[in-house]
C-alpha cells in the first residue's frame, strides 16, 4: 500500500531544501565530452554529483534531513543504514551539526566507504546483508540511543534534498533539456529528479539506469505495485536497496522509463567515464552511461542531462573488473 499521500515531500519541499543546504553543500559542475555525445548521438550534459561533498549527491539529503531537526531532536542524534555512500553523506551532515550519528552496515560493505563513515564521527553498527536485517538493527540502534531515524531513500526530507540535484542541473542548462537520467536503487534521488522535472521541465522525459541483477523498480513499475522479493546480484553497490513505498508513488506519478543495463555493459561504460571524461566515478554512476549507450535508438539528437550519482569507487576491486573486461 502506497503511504498517504500527505507523507510525500511536494516540489516546494525542493526547493526548501535548495535554500537549507546552501551553506554546506557543493554546487557541482556540469562536464561535457564530444566524444561520449559521438557514442551516444545526443548531447549529454554530466552533472558530477561524485565531486559533491563526501562523494555522493547523497549529502544533499543527508544534509536537509539534519538541518531540519529542532534542536531537541538534533540533540538525540540520528541513525541509518547504509551500504555506504548515505552512510558518509549523514556523518558528515551530522558533523557540521555537531551532533551524534550511527550507523548500521551490511556485512560485505566496501571498505573505503566504511573507512569514510568512521572518519566522519559517525559510529558504526554491523549486520547481515539483508534488507530485513539492516531495517531490524536500526531499529534497535534508535531504541538503544533515541537518535532519530534518517532512511536513506524514504524519508521525505531526504527525497527533497536529493531533488536539489535536478534543480541545480536545471538551472545550470537553461531549463532546456528534452531528458534525465539517473541510476535507481531505493529511489531517492530517482523520486526527487521526478518532483524538479514534474515543476520545472515537464517536457522533459524521466530514464532511470537499473542494474539487471536488481531491477525491482522495473518490475514494480512494470507490475502497478512494488516488488519486494528480490536478492540483488549485482557490483552496484550503490543501487541494492528496495524501492521504498514513497518513491514508488512518486515515480508512479511522472511514469519514468527504466533502462536495465548488466554488469559487464555497466563496467565498460565505468572504463570510458574514467578514460574519456576524465572522471573516477563508481559502478552505480556508471550505469546512467551504460543505459545512454545500450538505449542510444531512443536519445538520438535530444539534449540529455545525467546524473553521475558518486565516486567512492574500491579501487582493487575496480582493477579486477576492467581486467575481466580486457
Amino acid at each position: 500500500m502506497n503511504p498517504p499521500a500527505q507523507t510525500l515531500p511536494a516540489f516546494g519541499d525542493v526547493l526548501a531544501a535548495a535554500a537549507r543546504i546552501v551553506p554546506f553543500a557543493s554546487v557541482t559542475p556540469v562536464l561535457r565530452s564530444r566524444t561520449l555525445d559521438t557514442l551516444i548521438g545526443a548531447e549529454v550534459h554530466w552533472k558530477a554529483e561524485h565531486l559533491q561533498r563526501g562523494g555522493a549527491f547523497k549529502f544533499r539529503g543527508a544534509c536537509n534531513a539534519v538541518w531540519s531537526l529542532t534542536d531537541e531532536q538534533a540533540a538525540r542524534g540520528v541513525v541509518t543504514h547504509s551500504s555506504g555512500n548515505h552512510g558518509a553523506a549523514l556523518a558528515l551532515a551530522a558533523r557540521s551539526r555537531g551532533i551524534a550519528c550511527h550507523v548500521v552496515v551490511p556485512e560485505g560493505a566496501v571498505l573505503s566507504k566504511l573507512v569514510a563513515i568512521e572518519a566522519y564521527g559517525a559510529t558504526l553498527h554491523h549486520c547481515a546483508a539483508t534488507i530485513a536485517a539492516r531495517e531490524a538493527a536500526c531499529a534497535a540502534v534508535q531504541r538503544d540511543t533515541g537518535a532519530v531515524l534518517v532512511h536513506p531513500y524514504t524519508d521525505p526530507r531526504v527525497i527533497a534534498g536529493q531533488g536539489t540535484a535536478a534543480l541545480e542541473l536545471l538551472n545550470q542548462c537553461d531549463g532546456a533539456l528534452d531528458a534525465v537520467i539517473v541510476p535507481v536503487g531505493g529511489g531517492g534521488l530517482a523520486s526527487g529528479t521526478a518532483l524538479a522535472l514534474r515543476a520545472m521541465a515537464p517536457q522533459s522525459m524521466l530514464f532511470l539506469a537499473e542494474p539487471a541483477g536488481a531491477a525491482e523498480t522495473a518490475a514494480s513499475l512494470a507490475a502497478g505495485h512494488r516488488v519486494v522479493d528480490f536478492t540483488p546480484d549485482t557490483i552496484c553497490d550503490g543501487l541494492r536497496g528496495t524501492l521504498g513505498e514513497p518513491n514508488f508513488a512518486l515515480l508512479q506519478a511522472h511514469a519514468p522509463q527504466v533502462l536495465v543495463v548488466d554488469d559487464a555493459a555497466t563496467i565498460d561504460a565505468m572504463r570510458l567515464l574514467w578514460t574519456r571524461l576524465k572522471q573516477v566515478v563508481e559502478p552505480s554512476s556508471a550505469t546512467v552511461l551504460a543505459a545512454l549507450l545500450q538505449h542510444r535508438q531512443r536519445l538520438q539528437g535530444l539534449r540529455v542531462g545525467a546524473i553521475l550519482s558518486g565516486g567512492n569507487v574500491d579501487l582493487a576491486a575496480a582493477a579486477t573488473w576492467f581486467a575481466s573486461r580486457a
